[in-house]
């Protein structure tokens, strides 16, 4: 089985729709729906916005479900010029941009494990690759494959974009994907992030991501679409 886990509702909307044989459950205070998508089964979550709802629903879904890996699909804003409204990225590795322990001496991103630190959660390299083919099928969409951060701040400010994409070498930033990596990571789940660009460098106001995300999301979704179809 593969989880699939959205921030929002809208996301997830219409993957769900291209599901057959759907049932739904409750758990930790989640909506799960399982079906069959070109005969794999999966099952769809929307966590919520946010890295803590994102680790939350993460564990929930592992624990109750035992994916075989999860991908995380949604929208995100750019950090590069390379990416626009309606492209794709696909996520080589994650960051949580807004983890900060440098007045301890740590760098700025790094992660306390009990006997490690990490600040790059690397994503499945079977699973990016095949997002990343199928996406490359969708017209009009520029993909590119790369680093996502992630971080519990909406980021509109352009210079503070400017700041995570130079710090991390980040082609887009959101607000769960490291989250799903962290937790992954810890429970040794494969898992894949793959982000439609919902509002660009210079134009990233509120209103941009409200008025393109359903865009952003039709992109998504026809490339979960293809990825069942593949793997």
């Amino acid at each position: 089985m593969t989880g699939i886990i959205c921030a929002m509702q809208i996301e997830a909307d219409g993957i769900i729709a291209l599901t057959e044989n759907t049932a739904t459950s409750t758990y930790a205070g989640l909506k799960f729906t399982t079906g069959t998508l070109h005969g794999k089964d999966i099952v769809i979550v929307v966590c919520g916005v946010g890295k803590v709802n994102a680790a939350m629903c993460t564990l929930a879904l592992i624990v109750k479900y035992e994916p075989d890996f999860i991908i995380n699909s949604g929208v995100a804003g750019s950090l590069s010029k390379l990416v626009s409204i309606g492209d794709i990225v696909v996520a080589a590795k994650s960051v949580e941009h807004d983890m900060n322990l440098t007045a301890l001496g740590d760098s700025q991103g790094e992660v306390t494990f009990r006997d490690q630190k990490i600040m790059y959660f690397e994503c499945d390299k079977k699973i990016s690759a095949e997002l990343a083919e199928v996406c490359s099928k969708i017209p009009s969409t520029n993909v590119k494959t790369g680093i996502i951060a992630s971080g519990d701040i909406f980021v509109s400010d352009r210079k503070k974009r400017l700041h995570i994409a130079k710090k991390f070498n980040a082609l887009a930033c959101e607000m769960e994907g490291a989250a799903i990596g962290h937790v992954c990571f810890c429970c040794n789940v494969p898992y894949g992030i793959i982000r439609a660009i919902s509002d660009d460098l210079d134009e990233n106001k509120g209103m941009d991501f409200v008025k393109f995300c359903e865009l952003a999301s039709q992109k998504t979704v026809a490339a979960i679409n293809e990825f069942f179809k593949l793997y």
